[in-house]
């Protein structure tokens, strides 16, 4: 997450030196600690991304949207008809559904937020210390060193081994990723509750 100081100066950063402004705001809606902003709060002239597959649970309908200066719209809509002409009518259908669904998808969002409070006490535990504040999102990005120098190869001895899966950090950062992996709380919390107890006995 980003606060608003750090996105004004980022945006006027950008302004300054005659940068385009994208701002990836896919997560939105899902910020458990600090605040939340958009980059339309500090620019006028940024381009917001966004989807409909995090907050509103629709991963894989490939449905999102994007704000744009006026000024832009007509190049982006160009693009847009070559690369995919328009998202399928069904997914437009239940993408205007998903809008109203603000309580159902909020309790979803305490769901996650139970089951972050859970790895935040139980990777330390286990020997993986938290890399990065899990302010937004859900993941946990750990450090695994105090296991491994190598986590493509810890994550494929999880998988094999215990069927824990967790993505290796070289996906996230190519300089430190050998020794951190990204763990996703998006699922029950009997499963993550589970995953735990089967890493914490696998390195026992």
């Amino acid at each position: 997450m980003t606060a608003k100081a750090q996105l004004k100066a980022l945006a006027d950063y950008c302004r300054d030196h005659s940068i385009a402004f994208i701002s990836d705001e896919i997560y939105h809606g899902l910020t458990f600690a600090g605040e939340e902003t958009t980059a339309l709060e500090v620019a006028d002239d940024a381009v917001v991304i966004n989807s409909f597959s995090k907050y509103y649970c629709m991963t894989g309908w490939r449905i999102g949207w994007m704000v744009l200066p006026e000024g832009r719209v007509r190049a982006f809509e160009r693009i847009a008809q070559s690369l995919y002409i328009s998202p399928p009518e069904l997914s437009q259908i239940a993408a205007e559904a998903a809008l109203g669904a603000h309580e159902e998808l909020d309790g979803y969002k305490r769901a996650y937020a139970a089951n972050r409070a859970l790895l935040l006490e139980r990777l330390p535990q286990i020997g993986f210390s938290i890399a990065s504040p899990m302010d937004g999102a859900f993941y946990a990005y750990a450090d695994v060193s105090r296991f491994t120098n190598d986590s493509m190869a810890f994550a494929r001895r999880m998988l094999a081994e215990i069927d824990v899966a967790a993505t290796p950090g070289f996906d996230f950062d190519p300089v430190e990723g050998h020794r951190t992996m990204r763990f996703s709380y998006a699922g029950a919390a009997t499963e993550m509750e589970e995953a735990m107890n089967r890493i914490a006995r696998w390195l026992a």
